[in-house]
């Protein structure tokens, strides 16, 4: 069923929304998969990057994608003055790099675990991603305790096998074509 985001939302006899659980919101997201990412950033206010797997294309004319990004998260500052990142989709065997850049590691110790290059933001790219789309973040809109960033692609680059990893029921899944007989 699929519901008109526009209509009016459902209010309690109280006047005021039912509040859905933050548990039971979390386990239903826990069912939605999505590709595994490192975000990066380089420039005047330094090298960063986390772990996210909330990234959606926007359009191909311009090309573009968005990102989102805690406003609490120790990287805010770095992507937010930069105004650059690349968005880098990991690929099968990717999951310590993963885990590196989604907890506490200091960034130094992030960055020496991969191979980088860099494209025409100078933000790094990883050199066995899947995919990677280096970007200017050209508007960021605030929503909840996130920024939604829209970035337009400047450059990319797409790894020689077709594969990714996928987090999934709170567990990472590596995707990859079959070889062709």
């Amino acid at each position: 069923m699929l519901l008109n985001a526009m209509a009016p939302h459902h209010v309690m006899p109280s006047g005021a929304p039912a509040a859905l659980p933050k548990a039971d919101y979390r386990n239903a997201m826990a069912r939605l998969g999505a590709a595994v990412n490192i975000i990066t950033t380089d420039g005047p206010a330094g090298r960063a990057g986390f772990t996210a797997s909330a990234v959606c294309s926007v359009t191909d004319e311009p090309p573009m994608l968005l990102v989102c990004l805690n406003r609490s998260a120790s990287v805010y500052p770095a992507f937010t003055a930069n105004g650059v990142l690349c968005v880098n989709v990991l690929a099968a065997g990717h999951q310590a790099l993963s885990g590196l850049f989604g907890g506490k590691t200091p960034m130094d110790e992030r960055f020496a675990a991969g191979r980088w290059s860099r494209k025409a933001t100078g933000s790094p790219v990883l050199e066995d991603a899947a995919a990677s789309f280096d970007c200017r973040v050209v508007q960021a809109t605030s929503a909840g305790t996130h920024d939604v960033l829209f970035c337009e692609a400047l450059a990319i680059a797409i790894g020689g096998k077709a594969q990714s990893l996928i987090y999934f029921d709170r567990r990472y899944h590596e995707i990859a074509v079959p070889p062709q007989h």
